[in-house]
């Protein structure tokens, strides 16, 4: 047995890493880590035969600042791919797009220095944030992925927003039946980048 647990820890480290980093939405806001997106995205990698481990690294509440000051930390772990989710709750705060923009950029240069290949999930804000605004706070991701010709996601939550059978209260925050989706979402745009 111990060298079977020995064997798997071995089997575990050899693996390369895919890094989802962001927010609540990637931590998996009250629901179990099992029904989490990154858990699902798991299980779909298995179920199609990649050997990546995906590693949670979603804070809740985590703003682009907050994901500028952890990124050094998380890339220790030499993930091979960063899938990076954050700017929603800078949007919901009202912060100044161009620090978001300016904070998301400085994180793909960091994870593109540490030769990790990185997919960008592109968010959208409720509309009683001005038109101006949330115009230009989508635009942000699209100018980043041209930018640093990196995949994007155009939408992170597509098809889960607003459907009040896919999430919390808050219209919001996926319930499990959402990070279904999500992982699928997810799981579509890093496919051809495996």
């Amino acid at each position: 047995i111990v060298s079977m647990t020995l064997k798997d820890k071995l089997e575990a480290e050899a693996s390369p890493i895919i890094l989802a980093f962001g927010n609540s939405l990637t931590a998996g806001y009250a629901v179990p880590n099992a029904e989490s997106y990154p858990s699902k995205l798991q299980k779909i990698l298995q179920e199609n035969g990649f050997p990546h481990r995906v590693v949670n690294g979603g804070v809740s509440g985590d703003t682009t600042a907050g994901g500028l000051r952890r990124i050094h930390w998380l890339m220790k772990q030499n993930p091979k791919f960063v899938i990076l989710e954050l700017g929603a709750n800078d949007g919901l705060r009202g912060q100044q797009i161009s620090e978001m923009e300016s904070n998301l950029g400085k994180i793909i240069e960091i994870c593109l220095s540490k030769k990790a290949k990185v997919l960008l999930a592109g968010m959208k804000i409720p509309p009683n944030y001005g038109e101006d605004y949330t115009r230009d706070f989508e635009e942000v991701y699209h100018r980043l992925s041209k930018r640093y010709r990196i995949p994007l996601i155009p939408f992170f939550l597509e098809g889960v927003a607003g459907n009040r059978r896919l999430t919390q209260p808050d219209g919001m925050h996926p319930l499990s039946t959402g990070y279904i989706i999500v992982a699928e979402t997810v799981w579509k745009h890093l496919k051809p980048m495996l």
